[in-house]
């Protein structure tokens, strides 16, 4: 079994001794990964390693056939679908490579859509997801519906409705594979540090090296196994830099004044 784990900080999720098959495939062989508040983690492996196994597993997708996932010491493998389908709406958010926004809805109400599910009142939701959209570039363009997006404003409008509940984990599944190089690490540098602002961890699966390079630390799978794990001290020397850019140009947790006037939302 490998053991890989951050010593920075106890991590906010973990999983050890994973293990899952798929009929005579064995996807995982014993992983032990961890991940801490605030930090960044790349996934990096060839196609069919296991990668996107570990994902599923550690985002209560999919249960491990073996081993624990613990999200801030509670067992997520042990959870049923109800109890897991929740923790994904409110404790996880996702970027997807594609970004599976709703064509039929504007980009705001894309972005308040787990608000909205979790029984927010809709005008309460949509004015808590456009504080996202100026420090996320978008401003403007909350009445667009995807198909009037571009592909980079489309996915940033994915980050925004992945941070929109303050979740404690973001997964990010080839979040640039669909862009362009240049538009593409726009997109990362803005995710890794959103989400290093917001004090959530942030795991990427990525085979790009320079998706990698923003993060903090990059494990790499094969045959279902963590084959190294390395820190990227230039990477993590963009993701400060990113930071700091992005609190000096006031990127911070968005106005949470919403409590006073709840009740005339209902």
């Amino acid at each position: 079994m490998n053991s890989y784990r951050t010593t920075i900080a106890s991590p906010v999720l973990a999983g050890t001794g994973l293990k899952k098959s798929y009929s005579l495939t064995r996807a995982l062989a014993g992983v032990d990964v961890s991940v801490s508040a605030g930090e960044s983690l790349a996934v990096m492996g060839p196609s069919g390693s296991g990668k996107s196994t570990l994902l599923h597993c550690l985002a209560g997708i999919e249960r491990p056939d073996e081993g624990q996932v613990l999200l801030a010491g509670e067992r997520v493998d042990q959870l049923g679908e109800p109890q897991r389908s929740e923790l994904r709406r409110t404790r996880f958010g996702f970027v997807f490579q594609s970004g599976q926004l709703l064509p039929e809805l504007p980009a705001d109400e894309n972005v308040a859509l787990p608000l909205m599910l979790g029984g927010m009142p809709r005008r309460r939701a949509v004015r808590k997801a456009r504080e996202w959209f100026p420090l996320l570039g978008l401003a403007g363009k909350e009445g667009r519906r995807p198909g009037q997006l571009s592909g980079g404003q489309a996915q940033r409008v994915a980050i925004a409705r992945a941070l929109v509940g303050d979740p404690q984990v973001i997964f990010a599944d080839e979040p640039t594979g669909a862009l362009d190089q240049s538009t593409g690490m726009e997109v990362i540098s803005l995710l890794v540090a959103t989400t290093r602002s917001q004090g959530a961890a942030l795991v990427v699966v990525t085979h790009d090296e320079n998706v990698a390079g923003y993060c903090d630390r990059t494990v790499r799978v094969r045959d279902g196994r963590l084959t190294e794990e390395h820190g990227m001290p230039e990477g993590a020397a963009v993701t400060n830099a990113v930071a700091h850019a992005a609190e000096a140009a006031g990127l911070g947790h968005p106005a949470d004044s919403y409590d006073a006037d709840a009740r005339s939302d209902r």
